[in-house]
C-alpha cells in the first residue's frame, strides 16, 4: 500500500479530471467507500487515465447499514461499481453493531482471493480487541482521524504492537486553519522550504503512519506527494508532538448515538 494516497470523500463526477490528473502524475492509492457514492467515478477515472489496474491500490469500505448478513452483497456491489475483480483493501467503515459478523464474512472473501487485505476504520482499542478475540485474521489497517491536534498516541502504540498499519484520514484536521497557520508549523516549513501541509504529512510518515489527504487542486495534489525529499529532525518532531489537543474534527467512534444513526443513513 502506498504510504501517500488520495482520499475521495465528496469528490463528484465534475471532479473527474482531478482524479485523472492524480493518476497520471503518480498517485497509486485511491481511498473510497460505498458511502461516498463515487466508486463508479473511480472506475471511470482509472480507465481514462491509462494506468493499469494492477498498478493501483484501491481501498473501499462497507457502510454501517450493510453490516451483518448484507456485507457480502455490499462487497459484490462495490466490486461491480469499481469494475474490477478484486479489491486491494476492504474496510469496515465504523464499529457499528454486527461488525464482528461482517469481519467473519470479510475473512471468507479474503480466503477466496477477492480481497487482498482486510481492515477497519474508526475503531478504538475495545473494538479491535473484540475483532482479535472472535476473528482469525488480524486487521491489516485501522484508518483513523489523525493530525497534530489529534495524535492518537495510545492507539498508535497498540496498532504498532499488533502489526496493524495506522492510516490517517483528515491529516490536516479537515482543513483546520489553526493548524495551517500554527507558528510552530510555519516556522518548520520555512526552515525546509516546504508548506505546512507538507510538514504535517511528513510528520505522519515519520511516525510510520500512511496518509490519504484529499484535494481536487492539481498544485495541492502535487505538493501532497512531494514530501520524500526532506526529513524532520527529532527536535521538530517533538515540537509538533507538543501541539496535541486531543481535539476531534468529526464524530467520536465511542459515541453510541452517532453509531446508531449511521445505520439509517445511506
Amino acid at each position: 500500500m502506498p504510504k501517500v494516497g488520495l482520499g475521495v470523500y465528496k469528490i463528484k463526477s465534475k471532479n473527474e479530471d482531478a482524479l485523472i490528473w492524480a493518476l497520471k502524475n503518480g498517485y497509486r492509492h485511491l481511498d473510497t467507500a460505498a458511502f461516498y457514492h463515487n466508486e463508479e467515478l473511480i472506475a471511470s477515472a482509472i480507465k481514462k487515465s491509462g494506468v493499469k489496474r494492477s498498478d493501483i491500490f484501491i481501498t473501499t469500505k462497507v457502510w454501517s447499514s450493510d453490516l451483518g448478513k448484507k456485507t457480502k452483497q455490499a462487497f459484490e456491489t462495490s466490486l461491480k461499481k469499481l469494475q474490477t475483480d478484486y479489491i486491494d483493501l476492504y474496510l469496515i467503515h465504523w464499529p457499528v453493531a454486527k461488525y464482528v459478523e461482517s469481519w467473519r464474512i470479510m475473512e471468507g472473501l479474503y480466503e477466496e482471493g477477492k480481497i487482498r487485505a482486510i481492515g477497519v476504520a474508526n475503531f478504538e482499542r475495545n473494538h479491535l480487541e473484540e475483532v482479535l478475540e472472535h476473528g482469525t485474521i488480524i486487521p491489516a489497517v485501522n484508518q483513523i482521524q489523525t493530525n497534530p491536534f489529534l495524535q492518537q498516541n495510545k492507539l498508535h502504540e497498540y496498532l504498532v504492537k499488533h502489526n496493524i498499519q495506522h492510516v490517517a484520514w483528515g491529516p490536516f484536521g479537515q482543513g483546520n486553519k489553526q493548524l495551517f497557520n500554527h507558528p510552530a508549523l510555519t516556522e518548520i516549513a520555512d526552515r525546509h522550504g516546504k508548506t505546512t501541509a507538507q510538514v504535517m504529512l511528513r510528520w505522519s510518515i515519520q511516525r510510520d503512519i500512511a496518509v490519504i489527504p484529499k484535494s481536487i487542486n492539481p498544485e495541492r495534489l502535487r505538493i501532497n506527494m512531494d514530501i520524500f525529499d526532506f526529513r524532520l529532525s527529532e527536535e521538530e518532531m517533538t515540537r509538533i508532538s507538543a501541539l496535541e489537543r486531543n481535539k476531534r474534527g468529526f464524530n467520536d467512534p465511542n459515541n453510541k448515538f452517532f453509531l446508531w444513526v449511521t445505520r439509517f443513513i445511506r
